[in-house]
């Protein structure tokens, strides 16, 4: 008998920081028994006349927290915490929090992987501005990703656009397939 396991469907919310203290929030998050992802990527230090790589945030005041409590129950979490900071929400005139689906995140965390080269990372707004059409990954390592097939310096990445971040990684545009734009808005 063969038991299946049951995807997580469990949503995730950005938060921006206002403190520098990216460790202390991290220890802080993992006390509260709350599951936290922060991208990370290696950067060169020069010590002693020796590089030595280390991992460090690839934005200093942004992470990424699971939903585990409800909306209002989590405002008051976050007002209360001994660091300040803030849960990204939907606009500026909606003050709810900008949830982002589990299938979404887990693609995010996959792209972000600090192993993977070929990788970039760019604000939110530079994102949304990049020009790109839905994909899906049918073949190689990518396999089953999607996102957004844009063009930069002659190469194409697969763009991942969260609040807050995107990541884009190294394609080849023949292993995409189109794939239609959902809840397409004309203007």
């Amino acid at each position: 008998m063969e038991i299946q396991q049951q995807e997580d469907l469990t949503p995730w919310y950005a938060i921006k920081l206002y403190s520098v203290r990216h460790k202390a929030i991290s220890h802080w998050l993992e006390e509260q028994k709350i599951e936290y992802f922060v991208p990370m990527h290696y950067v060169d230090i020069e010590l002693e006349g020796r590089v030595k790589h280390i991992l460090r945030p690839v934005v200093s005041n942004l992470v990424f927290v699971k939903k585990c409590m409800p909306e209002n129950v989590f405002r008051q979490f976050v007002y209360d915490s001994p660091y300040k900071m803030s849960v990204i929400t939907k606009s500026r005139q909606n003050r709810d929090f900008c949830e982002i689906p589990a299938r979404e995140m887990q693609e995010f965390r996959m792209m972000c992987n600090p192993e993977v080269e070929l990788r970039k990372y760019v604000s939110e707004q530079e994102a949304k501005l990049k020009a790109g059409t839905p994909v899906l990954v049918k073949y190689g390592p990518l396999k089953g990703l999607s996102g957004k097939l844009v063009r930069s310096n002659k190469k194409y990445y697969l763009l991942k656009e969260v609040p807050g971040l995107g990541v884009m990684l190294k394609v080849s545009r023949w292993c995409c397939v189109a794939i239609p734009e959902e809840n397409t808005e004309k203007t």
